[in-house]
């Protein structure tokens, strides 16, 4: 038994044994009622002094179960909230579930099929806390029948004791007269009765086996489990060179680390080792680094692992690029094909996963420069809505739409790794890992690869303010469902009162470990993805300086700590990549955000409730000149504005079911709401600085934001490209978007907002390239002046027209919805109306082939040709490009069959229409 002592501490037949989960009766039969008691302060105490209601998640282990994790007629889908499994407090941390018919009967299982475990996840109403046991796992609880069972209650599977240390024996068992243990074959205890409890010595480090049998006299059955006694932890310098997490040493041989202070041992448990915390596997020490060497891998499989941490813990590597979740087996193959097989039988827990011989991607593009600041267009998006696929390639195949629209960045909403398959992100888990829902590492390489390769730039929704339960950064060091008061990275309590303003475990910015992860974490995402910059997830969050609902509910500030944790995390990321864009969302005081706009950094600016009193009609708080840098009193144009984003009230959905009306004047009817849209979209992508988009807004979205819950799955509505006057809508904001990224005057430093009032204008001034933006949005017709800076003649951007102006005080009149945009230039993608276009300019002109079934050619002969556009019958507007080459070739191999407009535009008045045909 090598040096293994036993001490019979207690014999009784009624099991007393503080326990997470206990039952009345106990143990609980298959044909009999049965009341749970919880006890939220035991196991992980992730519901510990919850105030709010708690429901129990929970379904049966059958006889047809393949594993654990393969529950059966589980009573409600995760996150429904059914009144037979809402919990009933008593008090103390103690909740009951009562079962009044039979178990059975509670789970609808069938008589013949053998109900060997309850199973259970506590869970708060609102999914944002869970009671599990102490490493994260699910709660079983044995069910009987009328036969003899036998049960080893403690110690648990795998775990690790150090030499010499008590550990204590429970074995229950029932209709058995006698209960016996063994320890690797030697018997080390007997009782008679249902019942054991011990405690034995741990001896020489070694794996044991523990073996409890139960018998009635006539019968005997047993139960094994394996634990370990473990050796001293060796303390050795770590090789020179080494990371945190997995180090590639050579084809068959890599290297652990984990940061990991006042931690007593670590073990590397994974497929390599069969799950097995043996002593070969006990991580070695240098300072607060553990580290270990294991040779004999094969360098083109792929291995799962964990870090099992004082015995207790089972976390995957914090750094790990690949994670082995339970939750995988519900990605498509066609998402992400050939992923591992969880190891249910071996483990529990998220596991990390490596490959020595990794596929690299090949970059096409190597030396991508980000457009200028203030001619940025971003485009926010969330991956699972876009299309029905839900995956990161079917975006990459969109880049066309993109193109179309004109935008010149795409922002990502958060997709490292985050609790669950179907989220909106913002609860993540891992930073070092793309969310194989979306697609493979590769797959968002090539999307980046490919918007690069279109001169988009990609910034990443990175969340940085907190983390949830399953992060390994918090549940390495937890107490009571809280960060412990020594975890290195986490508070533990967040700094703001308001509970509105606080989710998951609050980053302890303060802390110089936090700062390191902060600054791996983005210079990880820059370098290995290429990604061009960020928007910084709830940036208020930033700090640990008090904020209470009576000093300041919202933290709103200014915070000097606050501020310089931000602006020494944007010089981190700027000595990475000088060019990267450091965006937050911050909507804090305008004296704070002042500060960090200075510095370099985009704030975003949400101007929703304004632009949607705005569209719908009601003159109440629809100013929006907040959205000039300048109204703000900053320096620089460093506000990205918006009228939609993921958070927001969609403008559209406002405009049917809240617009205002006169007559028969209605804001609710769709076309009537499309074309305010339009005017409102005109207006916010005039105003100089970078500018924001959210997901088909530029199609008129209407569905409301609260649609299946506020984050939840929302219809996707591509029919809507199809419709005239939503597509008419998409082509004012592709017009919009060409001015403000080609046309200088719309990035100028001399302007002015007006918009207090429903008739607003917006003055743009530049050399020789003065632009009028005027907009009637109130319900009747109005005159508005537009502040014509000189006489002469301006062009009529939209209606492609030409005014003659000899009064600069002369005001026009504007119908409801009606927006002009008067410039002293032709701007770019002005279509000249054929009645001030010269069309023997191109006399020689011809497009051929006509009809064509993928591209054509355009010849002009001597007279250069200076843009070209392809519009629908209907004049909606299909593409657009400025032509630099004779005789350029247009490849229309996507569009659908149909009869199209390509209009050719040159110099001066130069103008001339084809009619083309596009077959199959």
């Amino acid at each position: 038994m090598r040096n293994l002592a036993l001490v019979i501490v207690a014999l009784f037949t009624a099991l007393s044994l503080k326990a997470q989960v206990t039952t009345d009766p106990n143990p609980p039969y298959d044909n009999q009622s049965v009341t749970i008691t919880f006890d939220a302060a035991g196991g992980n105490q992730g519901l510990i002094d919850y105030t709010g209601d708690i429901y129990a998640h929970t379904g049966v282990i059958t006889d047809q179960s393949t594993s654990t994790s393969d529950w059966k007629y589980v009573k409600a889908d995760w996150g429904v909230n059914v009144p037979e499994c809402k919990l009933t407090s008593v008090g103390n941390n103690q909740y009951t579930l009562t079962m009044s018919t039979s178990i059975r009967e509670f789970y609808g299982v069938p008589t013949g099929e053998k109900i060997e475990q309850m199973a259970f996840v506590f869970r708060a109403h609102d999914n944002s806390k869970e009671g599990k046991t102490s490493d994260g796992g699910d709660i079983f609880v044995d069910v009987s029948t009328v036969d003899l069972t036998v049960t080893i209650a403690a110690p648990s599977a795998y775990s690790v004791f150090e030499q010499g240390a008590s550990i204590p024996v429970e074995v229950e068992a029932t209709n058995a007269t006698e209960v016996k243990i063994y320890v690797d074959g030697t018997e080390a205890g007997v009782v008679a009765g249902n019942s054991l409890s011990a405690n034995i010595t741990a001896g020489l480090p070694g794996t044991y086996e523990l073996k409890a049998e139960a018998s009635d006299g006539t019968s005997t059955v047993e139960k094994s489990i394996t634990f370990y006694v473990r050796e001293a932890v060796t303390e050795e310098v770590m090789p020179s060179g080494l990371k945190r997490g997995v180090n590639v040493v050579n084809d068959h041989s890599v290297s652990f680390v984990l940061y990991a202070p006042e931690k007593q041992f670590v073990h590397v448990i994974g497929s390599f080792n069969n799950w097995q915390p043996s002593n070969n596997y006990l991580m070695k020490r240098d300072g607060n680094n553990y580290w270990l060497t294991v040779d004999g891998l094969d360098a083109d499989t792929e291995y799962a692992f964990q870090f099992y941490i004082d015995g207790e813990i089972r976390i995957a590597d914090p750094y790990t690029n690949k994670t082995l979740d339970p939750l995988d087996q519900y990605i498509p193959e066609s998402i992400y094909p050939d992923l591992m097989d969880y190891p249910y039988d071996n483990t529990s827990e998220i596991a990390s996963v490596f490959k020595i011989n990794q596929e690299d991607y090949n970059w096409q593009v190597t030396d991508f420069t980000n457009p200028e600041v203030e001619k940025l267009v971003i485009y926010e998006l969330h991956i699972r809505d876009w299309t029905a696929n839900g995956d990161i390639k079917t975006v990459t195949d969109s880049i066309n739409y993109f193109k179309e629209l004109g935008v010149n960045v795409i922002e990502l909403m958060p997709f490292n790794e985050f609790e669950g398959n179907d989220s909106w992100g913002y609860n993540p888990s891992f930073y070092f890992a793309p969310d194989k829902a979306y697609g493979t590492a590769n797959d968002y390489k090539e999307f980046i690869d490919v918007c690069h390769q279109n001169g988009l730039a990609v910034l990443m929704d990175m969340v940085l303010n907190h983390s949830f339960g399953q992060s390994p950064f918090a549940r390495m060091y937890l107490d009571g469902g809280k960060p412990a008061a020594n975890n290195p990275w986490y508070n533990r309590d967040s700094n703001i009162e308001n509970s509105s303003l606080s989710w998951g475990y609050d980053f302890n910015h303060e802390s110089l470990d936090t700062e390191e992860l902060v600054d791996s974490i983005c210079s990880f995402w820059m370098s290995e993805y290429k990604i061009d910059g960020f928007r910084f997830d709830f940036t208020k969050g930033f700090s640990n300086t008090p904020f209470t609902i009576a000093s300041d509910e919202w933290a709103m500030g200014p915070d000097p700590s606050r501020i310089t944790i931000l602006e020494r995390m944007a010089d981190e990321i700027w000595k990475r990549n000088p060019d990267a864009v450091v965006s937050f969302e911050h909507l804090a005081d305008n004296a704070e955000e002042k500060e960090l706009a200075n510095y370099g950094i985009l704030l975003w600016g949400n101007h929703n409730h304004n632009f949607c009193q705005t569209t719908m009609g009601y003159a109440s708080e629809s100013d929006f000149s907040w959205a000039s840098y300048i109204n703000r009193g900053w320096n620089d144009a460093h506000i990205v504005s918006y009228m939609e984003s993921h958070d927001e009230e969609r403008v559209m959905y406002k405009n049917e079911n809240y617009g205002a009306s006169s007559g028969s004047y209605n804001v609710t009817e769709l076309k009537t709401g499309l074309e305010r849209s339009g005017a409102a979209a005109a207006f916010l992508l005039s105003i100089p600085g970078p500018k924001m988009i959210w997901q088909f807004g530029e199609l008129g979205y209407d569905i409301s934001i609260n649609e299946n819950g506020r984050t939840g799955r929302k219809p996707i509505k591509w029919e809507y490209y199809e419709d005239e006057g939503r597509k008419a809508l998409f082509d004012t904001y592709s017009r919009m978007n060409l001015l403000k990224t080609t046309e200088p005057v719309f990035s100028t430093t001399d302007f002015a907002v007006d918009a207090s009032a429903l008739t607003k204008r917006i003055e743009l001034n530049y050399p020789e390239s003065d632009v009028r933006l005027v907009g009637n949005f109130d319900l009747t017709a109005k005159a508005i002046k537009p502040n014509f800076s000189s006489a002469g003649l301006w062009y009529d951007y939209f209606n492609g027209d030409s005014v003659q102006v000899s009064n600069v005080d002369i005001t026009v009149t504007l119908d409801p919805g009606e927006y002009k945009l008067y410039s002293q230039k032709k701007l770019y993608g002005f279509i000249p109306h054929t009645s001030i276009g010269d069309p023997t300019y191109f006399k020689d002109a011809n497009i051929s082939p006509n009809p064509t079934s993928d591209h054509f050619t355009v010849f002009t002969g001597e007279k250069p040709l200076r843009q070209l556009k392809i519009t629908t019958i209907t004049g909606n507007l299909v593409f657009y490009t400025e032509v630099t080459d004779a005789n350029p070739q247009i490849d229309i191999s996507s569009y659908p069959a149909g009869v199209y407009l390509v209009h050719l535009i040159g110099d001066g008045n130069g103008y001339k229409v084809f009619k083309l045909i596009k077959k199959n």
